[in-house]
This record gives C-alpha cells, structure tokens and sequence, in this order.
C-alpha cells in the first residue's frame, strides 16, 4: 500500500500522513466531544477513578485544549510539541497544524489500568459563534476529524440542560460523517430532571441528532450520570444503571474490537487509494504531450464530476471510495498534472492483492466464534477494560461491604444458593474466553450441547438462564445453565418451569420481576 500511497500523493490529497507502524501499534483510543460543562472530563475522571495532571472541571468552558491521556508509571504532563515527535506514540501527524495547535495540546501521563488498555482524547469545550473559531487559531474541525479517522469509539456529550446544537457543534458531526459506527451519544445529567422533563428532553435530542447525521439509523443514546456521585433523583435509577452498564460494555471490549476495526480503517484506505491512482492516472493521461498543457488541465479540473463518472464506469469503482470534489479540485489547481504519476498496473495489482488474500489471512488470525477455549488462548488477545461498577452511585447498597463469606438465607434479598458454585466455575468461564463479561450466543451454545441433553432439554434450560434475554451468558447466568444441566444429568431432576428465588441472582431479580 505504502508504495502507491507516495506514488500518487496520498497524503497530498487527503490530508493524511502516510501508513507507519505505530499506526497499528497503537492502544484503542476513545475520542470525547461535547459543548463545553457537558462533563466530558468529569466523565473520564469517573472512568479512571482518579484525578489526572492538566485536569480542569467547571460550569464554565475550563478545558481548552486537546488532552491525550496515557499509561505511564510517573504522574506528569507531556507539552504538545513533544508529544507530536514521540516515537511510540501514533501523533506524527498531527504536526500539520502548526505550533498554534500544538501549544493547546498535551499529554497526561498517569498510572491507571483503564489506560493499560486504552487511550481517552479529552477535546475543547464547543462553543458557538464565528469569534470563537476565529479565536483558536487552529482549524478546530479538521483537528477532530483528524482524530476521528484513528478512534475507535466516538463519545459525543450532551447536556440534559442544554440540547442547542451550535453551528460549530454541527460543523464538527459534520466532518465526522463516514465514521457513524464509532458514534456513541451520551444524555448526560439526566438525573437532575424528573421523569417527564426526560422524556421529552430526550424525543428532543434525538429530533436534533436525526436533523444534524446524515444517517438513516437513529444514533444510539445512553442517557444517565456518568460521574461518580450519587443520582439526584432516583426516579429513573434502574434505567440509568441499565443505561451505564450497557455504556461501560462497549468501552470493555474496545481492545478486543481494535484489531478489526484497524483492518477495517486499512481495507477503506486501500480503496481510497485504489480510486485515486486510476484519477490521477487517467488526469496524466488526458495531458498533452507539448502544446496547451494549462489550458488541458484548466479544462480538467472543471469539468472533474465527469472525470470522476468516466473512471467509475470503466474501472466499477464505487462512489464512496472518490475523495470530496471540492477539496480535490482545489488540491489540483495547486500542482502540475505533468508531474502527476502515470497508472501503474503492478501497483493496481498490488492493491488487488492485499484486499483478496492478505486482508483475508489477517482475520483469520483474528479471534472468531469458531474458536475453541484452546485457540482462543493460543491467539491471545487484549484485556478487556476494566470500567468501574458502583452501586452505591444508584442507592444501592456495596457488595464489597458484605460479609467475606456471603448472606445468610434468613436475607432474602441477598442470598444466593448457588453462590459458592459461582466462586468454583469462575475459572471454567473465564476459560471460554468471555467479551466484556458475557460469552456470545454460539459460545454459549456449544457448552450447552457438550452435556449431552437433548435439544428440547436446552432449550428449557437457555430459556431459564438467559435471565435477561438478551442472547448472551453472563457469569451469573452460565451458573445457573451449568445448575440446571447438573441437576437433570447427576440427580435425574426435571427441569423446573421457572426459577426457584434462591436460584435466581440478586441482581437479576428485580428484572425477572419487571418480565412477569
């Protein structure tokens, strides 16, 4: 791919650094946006449950710079220019935008195992009005959609407060179009309004977002408090820890989702520059050999939309793969097309290749559902990230503060009879190498199946375990499976037709009550 990239200027065009290694070195990184006292740093002090060097929390706009925050054994800041040359560090690229950006950018360093696995990017508050742009001295945008290319998840913020959505707000989820699969919206502060205000806060949200993305999926909102406080108003608080639960899923399996979303970002580059060394051949092409040359490419660059039509017809490339009109025809008024590289079929060939055999062999690699526990550890993998979990938070009490040795059955609420075989298959379901806390649904099912019971047995005993039928296993629930299928093989039980109490885990209990 490298040897194209140059040969047609890759980087020219699209404002992009060339390929390197730390690109595909580099930890899963999580990029967070939001108008300004959105809680955007607030959201990442609870994720690392610390404070961090640089940190700057306030109802007024306090961050005003970009934040990298990092893995490291020693507390400390690292300024912008330093961080831009570091060679372990994937920001090379962003020297582009001058010593005006890279003053308001840094890097916190901080020992932390939620970073052991993960980068976060904390970004300026957004505000509105042309001023504050023209203030920045940087191209706010373009720096973000910079950022965007290379995350792996998108956290855009939003204040239940406030839902105006300002023209540089909008500017910025304009330039993140082509990456709605990253995008995660967060309803944050929600538990400061009571249940009706929510409601209709967030129909309006949605209204605004369905206005502002060019997407025909409605964007996935989570809506709660993301802090480490206590909820204000406990109204909504199974929704909100539901909410952030689901939230903090997403964020664990990011290292086990980057691989794939690397070669994604890969396989969409390769594309990129498979369409424009057929333009950039083809504009060669089209040159005169002696006379007029200004004049051909005058005539070239104005009449580039049916240039584009020309070579998607001849070579069956797709429209997404073409750069934007605009830029590339401004790009083209900047350079001479008697310099440009004619088409070479080797390199063509060579694109070709890495799409249909190497990009291929390069998932098989990858972690699959086909795997058993055995290859799954041979392949390896990263750690998932581990979120925080806080009870209390939702006005409930800490498990941690519980007796060592578990509740009594005279505590209703809080025993459970399968408690110390929880403890015992611990390591049996780790084994299985579990995403984010849950085994998936072919995963599940081939345990299931190895016991030996019929179909129509497992059947009845999926549908009493997958509590919260949402087709995967959590620890709890691969308990109460593995219970089941225990007492139908060794003891000769039937299978119940519903859970005993003492059966069901606490804290699915009050789900299960809410299905009946």
């Amino acid at each position: 791919v490298l040897p194209a990239e140059k040969a047609y200027r890759y980087d020219y065009f699209f404002e992009s650094p060339l390929l390197s290694d730390v690109e595909f070195d580099s930890k899963p990184q999580v990029l967070l946006i939001g108008q300004y006292s959105v809680g955007k740093t607030s959201f990442i002090r609870y994720l690392l449950g610390r404070d961090f060097p640089g940190q700057r929390i306030g109802p007024e706009p306090t961050t005003d710079r970009f934040t990298v925050l990092i893995n490291g054994p020693e507390e400390r800041t690292i300024p912008g220019n330093a961080l831009s040359v570091h060679p372990d560090l994937p920001f090379r690229g962003l020297e582009r935008f001058g010593v005006s950006f890279l003053s308001r950018f840094e890097g916190s360093q901080v020992p932390s195992s939620v970073l052991r696995s993960i980068t976060l990017v904390d970004t300026p508050g957004i505000l509105s009005g042309e001023k504050q742009r023209l203030n920045r001295g940087y191209d706010f945008t373009k720096v973000v959609m910079w950022f965007a290319e290379r995350a792996d998840l998108i956290i855009l913020l939003f204040d239940a407060h406030k839902l105006d959505i300002s023209d540089e707000l909008k500017q910025t989820i304009d330039v993140l179009q082509g990456h709605e699969d990253k995008i995660r919206c967060i309803l944050n502060k929600a538990d400061q309004i009571d249940r009706q205000s929510l409601m209709r806060v967030y129909g309006a949200l949605l209204w605004s977002l369905g206005k502002t993305m060019s997407s025909p999926e409605v964007a996935r909102v989570y809506v709660g408090s993301f802090w480490q406080e206590p909820l204000k108003n406990l109204d909504n608080a199974e929704l909100f820890e539901s909410e952030e639960k689901d939230l903090m899923r997403d964020l664990a399996v990011l290292p086990r989702q980057s691989a794939v979303r690397k070669i994604n970002e890969l396989v969409k580059r390769i594309r990129k520059v498979k369409a424009l060394a057929y333009i950039v051949g083809y504009l060669k092409s089209q040159m005169p050999a002696v006379m007029g040359k200004e004049k051909k490419q005058a005539k070239l660059i104005s009449d580039l939309p049916n240039v584009f039509r020309t070579i998607m017809k001849k070579y069956g490339l797709a429209p997404g793969d073409f750069p934007d009109l605009t830029s590339f025809a401004s790009k083209l008024s900047e350079i001479k097309f008697s310099e440009l590289k004619p088409l070479s079929s080797k390199m063509i060939d060579d694109l070709d290749g890495c799409l249909q055999k190497a990009i291929p062999q390069l998932m098989e690699q990858l972690p699959s559902e086909r795997d058993t526990p055995e290859t799954l550890r041979a392949k390896g993998g990263a750690v998932d990230v581990p979120v925080p979990t806080l009870n209390s938070k939702f006005g409930k009490k800490q498990v941690d503060s519980a007796n060592p040795f578990g509740f009594s059955q005279e505590d209703e609420d809080n025993y459970w009879a399968l408690q110390d075989s929880s403890e015992r298959l611990l390591d049996s379901f780790e084994a299985l190498g579990p995403q984010g806390g849950f085994l998936s649904t072919q995963t599940a099912r081939d345990v299931l199946v190895k016991t030996g019971l019929t179909k129509d047995q497992l059947r009845q005993i999926w549908n009493l375990s997958d509590i919260d039928k949402d087709g995967y296993f959590d620890h709890h629930e691969y308990v109460v499976a593995m219970f089941l299928c225990d007492a139908v093989i060794q003891k000769g039980r039937p299978i119940p037709s519903e859970l005993p109490i003492s059966v069901i885990p606490p804290s699915k209990r009050a789900l299960l009550n809410r299905q009946f």
